[in-house]
This record gives C-alpha cells, structure tokens and sequence, in this order.
C-alpha cells in the first residue's frame, strides 16, 4: 500500500512539474510573441521594419565608363601621379581660365592612407585602396561640402587590347548632385585625360 501511495504522489508531482513547466513555456512564447509586435508592429498583422523611415529609397550614384587609347599602367598613373595628374587638371574646364596664382598644387600620396588635394585645392580626400593598375578606391569629396561628408570613387581599369576601360563607380555624395558631378567627371577627368594621354 505504501508503494502505491508513493508511486501516486510521484505521478501527481510530475504531472504538477509538467504543468508548470508547460505554463512557464507558453508564457514565455507568449511574452515573446508580444515583444515582436511590439518591435515589429501589432498582433493584427501590420508590420513595419524597424527603422524603415531612416532608409534612403532614392540614393543616387553615378556609374560612367570611358575608353583610353593607353595601357592600364599609364591611365593608372596618370591618376596616381601628382606630376601626371596636374597635367589632366591643367587641360580640365575648371581650370580652363588660368589657376589662381594662390591655388594649391596638385598634391597626390601614393599610399594607402594618404591623401591627395587636386584642382587648386576644390577636390580633397583620401586613398582606401591601390591595386595597381587595376582599382583605386578614394574617399572624395569637395571641398565646401559639410564637415566630414565623404563620398567614395572607385576607378576599375578594365584592359581591352591596346587599349582601356575605366569604370566609375561614384556614391555617397550629398543628395542633389548627381547631375553636377557626372558632368563634372566628364569635363574635368576623362575629357582632358584622354587629350594628355594622346598627347604623351
């Protein structure tokens, strides 16, 4: 009889333990299930991402490719060469009317880290990434934009028989720009690019 009593009173304390166990589980899944609507959005179904207002949906950049009549290595120090890109600057449009006798000088670093200073001083920025005569990858920026905006340039060199394809890659600028700065990188990069290249 003392057996049984104990094999009773065994069974009621798991069956006990069990229900408590399963109530703790569905009120945790509960409390969770709560929380998510909280962050998500209601119970009824509307969801909304977390932050969704804080995403821009019309982020501009500017994609442009052009082809040299030159090597990859010479396009590529053509733009790495303070000496050589001060040359392409002279012939731009920008600096079509003469530099001011107090423009700065075109001031390249030829380091990862370095920084560089073209057109009297109006570009600034910094080098990300140098795979020579493959990719440059800069921080870019004009100079009277707000502190510490930065966009980022990628120049791809892209060989194709004697001559080469670069690819532009340009995000990150203030919204707005987009059409300034593509005709910006036509008539003040690749047009007088091409003429110092066909001339050297």
């Amino acid at each position: 009889m003392r057996a049984m009593e104990l094999a009773t009173v065994s069974n009621q304390n798991r069956s006990e333990v069990q229900s408590k166990t399963s109530t703790r589980r569905q009120a945790m899944v509960t409390a969770a299930v709560a929380a998510g609507s909280l962050v998500f959005g209601s119970a009824n179904g509307n969801v909304t991402a977390p932050g969704d207002q804080d995403i821009s949906h019309s982020a501009e950049s500017i994609h442009q490719e052009v082809v040299f009549k030159a090597s990859r290595k010479r396009v590529y120090e053509a733009l790495t060469q303070a000496k050589e890109f001060d040359k392409v600057v002279r012939l731009s449009a920008a600096m079509q009317g003469g530099m001011p006798p107090s423009a700065r000088p075109t001031e390249i670093s030829t380091e990862v880290g370095g920084t560089f200073a073209i057109f009297a001083g109006h570009i600034i920025g910094r080098h990300l990434e140098f795979v020579p005569y493959e990719r440059i990858v800069q921080a870019w920026r004009v100079v009277d934009w707000n502190a510490g905006e930065y966009s980022i340039a990628k120049f791809e060199l892209v060989e194709q028989g004697a001559q080469t394809k670069l690819v532009l890659e340009h995000k990150g600028f203030p919204k707005g720009l987009a059409e300034h700065l593509a005709e910006g990188w036509r008539i003040n990069y690749w047009e007088p690019l091409g003429k110092m290249l066909a001339a050297s």
